[in-house]
């Protein structure tokens, strides 16, 4: 995998990641008690396909960090990790949601019910994230992989979710702003890295033309 394909592979792969993610969030705020299943159900296909594009995008930035530059390819594996973990955790809570949704003979809403995932979205959710966000954040500092403001960005965003950890001691109530599964502590932190990652996605593969023609600019050696 050259420079060139790492960038437009995970540019891609972050456009379609950020694509579902903004598709879903808005299915959360349709109906004001227990949603019907399909619409759980829905949203919950949406952000399972949404983790499988960031697979692709956290292994294909490592890849991206090495290329541009290896002495920095252990920060490229730190995101590579923590955004895994993030995935796998993430693709844990929403198993636990569809399987209380199919096995219940009424509407409920997972996001109350299955107490199971009030931590694993909220502070272990934000948490992770920010350790990624930082990781990348890092990695486009040290190698100029892509414009400042995407760093800064990312080291903002790793700021705010860490502000979010500490909300699993405010109760389980999704209405409130602040609390283990509440609306800021998920849909709205959700929202952000959507449009977050839809912007990085896009300079990522706009950068991979510039990296193509200074490629083709440099005389090949014997």
């Amino acid at each position: 995998m050259n420079e060139t394909f790492a960038r437009r592979v995970t540019g891609l792969a972050g456009i379609g990641t950020a694509a579902a993610l903004i598709i879903e969030v808005p299915l959360y705020f349709i109906y004001s008690g227990p949603p019907p299943d399909s619409n759980v159900l829905a949203r919950l296909l949406i952000a399972i396909t949404a983790l499988a594009f960031l697979i692709v995008f956290v292994t294909a930035f490592r890849e991206l960090v090495k290329r541009v530059n290896p002495a920095y390819e252990w920060v490229g594996s730190m995101a590579f990790a923590s955004g895994l973990v993030y995935t796998t955790v993430t693709l844990v809570s929403s198993g636990l949601e569809a399987g209380a949704v199919i096995a219940a003979d009424h509407s409920i809403d997972p996001t109350i019910t299955v107490s199971g995932t009030y931590i694993l979205y909220g502070s272990i959710g934000r948490l992770l994230l920010a350790l990624f966000l930082a990781s990348v954040g890092y990695a486009i500092a040290r190698t100029n992989l892509l414009p400042r403001w995407t760093s800064r960005s990312a080291y903002a965003l790793a700021g705010l979710n860490l502000l979010f950890v500490p909300s699993l001691f405010f109760g389980n109530t999704p209405a409130n702003f602040y609390a283990a599964n509440g609306w800021g502590t998920t849909a709205l932190m959700g929202a952000i890295l959507s449009y977050w990652l839809l912007a990085l996605g896009i300079s990522i593969y706009r950068s991979s033309n510039r990296s193509s023609v200074a490629a083709e600019a440099t005389p090949a050696r014997d």
